[in-house]
């Protein structure tokens, strides 16, 4: 697999970190989770039902799991050591924390000067905000993410999912591998930052690029697009529809299809400009006529026309839609307590594709193992489960 060879230190919690680090493992990193002994807070959060939680399986497969505790001297030793093997580690704690322990980016380079050392968090590692606590939600509403989302005459919407997050890990994912192609040409690694809110405003792109050029806020829109019309939400006789005729050869096939060529010669609508400016009349045209049929024969015609549209899909209905199902976006995890689905891989390699070759570990399962991988014999590592340091699957060596 593409990362065959590359051992990371997973010293992350919650989502940002173990994102980027499944990315990684996806691919065939060997992920070391140095999980803390109480167990990472993702094990007991969010809605579980029966057996493991999905919420720690779906973002901990394809990694091997130590449990240790870094508050002791044992633990901050075996950090060291596991460092030592290491080509990259990743941290996710509030900044400072990693100097606090003795594992900063200067301590661990200077004991292996190839270790690429990552570090995610909320506001930067540096800068009048590094210590704030940070979470998903505050970085929303702070990048001005959320101030783009909902309609004018509601507050601010913030995006469901946990964006920030994943943004965030993903960047770091991206960051460590650029680090890894420079390390094959100069030897040596490099500190990796990824921020969430330096995440959100990176995907600013058309917002930004209107602000920074008249100097007015972009207004929120909902579901209409804040620069296109028509482009949004659609109710059809049994339900709306998504509709994104992005160009004007695409407007022109939209209106062609719902037998509205009237439209195209009124000078109103002409030129993308003038149709945002008339959007109210537009969007009241097109719904008249997409009311009058059911959203999957418009779904046809649109897309025989070549007219972008979609339903707008449960996550029952996403995860059978055939097209979801044919690119192999949900997966099983054979856990001890039985199946469990999570999300597919999206980068898809034609070679050597991601695979699921681990289960989600559980607390503690791969301490043995992974201690003895770095040169601890029996005796360290029964007196390392007495003093606490270490726990393993079973409670003990």
């Amino acid at each position: 697999m593409p990362l065959t060879g590359i051992r990371v230190l997973d010293l992350t919690h919650i989502v940002s970190g173990p994102f980027c680090t499944m990315l990684l493992g996806d691919f065939g990193a060997d992920i070391v989770k140095v999980e803390a002994i109480e167990g990472d807070m993702t094990r007991i959060t969010g809605i579980m039902g029966e057996g493991e939680n999905p919420y720690f399986v779906n973002l901990n497969r394809n990694k091997r799991d130590i449990a240790v505790n870094l508050k002791t001297d044992d633990g901050k030793e075996i950090i060291r050591r596991l460092a030592k093997t290491a080509d990259v580690l990743v941290e996710n704690f509030r900044p400072g924390v990693m100097e606090k322990l003795g594992l900063s980016f200067e301590s661990l380079h200077a004991v292996n000067p190839r270790l690429i050392y990552a570090a995610v968090t909320g506001f930067g590692k540096t800068g009048p905000y590094r210590d704030r606590p940070a979470f998903d939600f505050i970085a929303q509403a702070l990048s001005g993410f959320m101030s783009l989302n909902g309609t004018a005459d509601m507050d601010p919407l913030r995006v469901g999912m946990p964006i920030s997050d994943t943004v965030a890990g993903l960047y770091a994912a991206f960051g460590i591998l650029a680090a890894l192609r420079e390390r094959d040409r100069t030897g040596r690694g490099q500190e990796v930052h990824a921020a969430m809110v330096d995440g959100l405003i990176s995907m600013f792109t058309f917002a930004a690029a209107a602000y920074f050029a008249t100097g007015e806020l972009p207004p929120r829109t909902g579901n209409d697009h804040m620069v296109l019309a028509a482009y949004g939400l659609f109710h059809a006789s049994d339900g709306p529809i998504a509709i994104a005729p992005s160009t004007p050869k695409t407007w022109e096939r939209l209106c062609r299809a719902l037998d509205l060529q009237e439209m195209l010669d009124d000078p109103r609508f002409r030129t993308s400009q003038e149709r945002r400016l008339h959007r109210e009349e537009i969007n009241g045209r097109i719904t008249a006529r997409i009311g009058t049929r059911r959203r999957q024969e418009w779904i046809e015609i649109l897309n025989r026309e070549g007219v972008p549209c979609g339903p707008i899909n449960t996550l029952r209905e996403a995860f059978v839609d055939p097209q979801v199902v044919h690119q192999e976006m949900v997966l099983e995890s054979d856990q001890p307590t039985g199946k469990v689905k999570m999300p597919g891989f999206a980068v898809k390699l034609s070679g050597t594709p991601g695979r699921l070759r681990r289960s989600s570990p559980q607390l503690g399962e791969h301490t043995l193992e992974i201690l003895r991988e770095i040169g601890y014999r029996q005796p360290e590592i029964e007196a390392f489960c007495t003093r606490g340091a270490v726990i393993t699957r079973g409670g003990g060596a």
